[in-house]
């Protein structure tokens, strides 16, 4: 199995949820160092969902740009809030691309905002 990077765009198989959960199959980011993604089958990504006006409202989503280096086919948004840990092993359904450093540091300051740690 390739290995998987932080900043990645991976698509994960999010079955099964609970309530409120995003779900499906759909892309999302890696946010876990590349140190754990090497060691630990268990990382922790970053939803990706569609875009939409409402969504791009909330502080913690960050807007993604469809392109071929990250994979994404439309405008859609990095749902900050919904960070989970996956099994990479068994829910990986293929990788898309990488976004950019300065995305993946707007992600960063969204999750330093969700989890209170500036």
């Amino acid at each position: 199995m390739k290995s998987i990077k932080r900043g990645m765009v991976i698509d994960i198989d999010l079955n099964p949820v609970k309530g409120s959960e995003t779900r499906k199959i759909r892309p999302c980011v890696v946010v876990t160092n590349d140190i754990y993604n090497q060691i630990i089958p268990v990382i922790q990504v970053v939803p990706i969902t569609s875009w939409n006006e409402k969504k791009s409202q909330i502080h913690t989503n960050v807007f993604l740009e469809p392109s071929k280096e990250n994979g994404l086919t439309k405008k859609s948004i990095a749902d900050c809030l919904q960070t989970r840990p996956i099994d990479y092993q068994h829910r990986l359904v293929k990788i898309r691309g990488k976004l950019s450093e300065n995305k993946l540091t707007e992600i960063d300051r969204a999750l330093k905002l969700i989890f209170d740690l500036i």
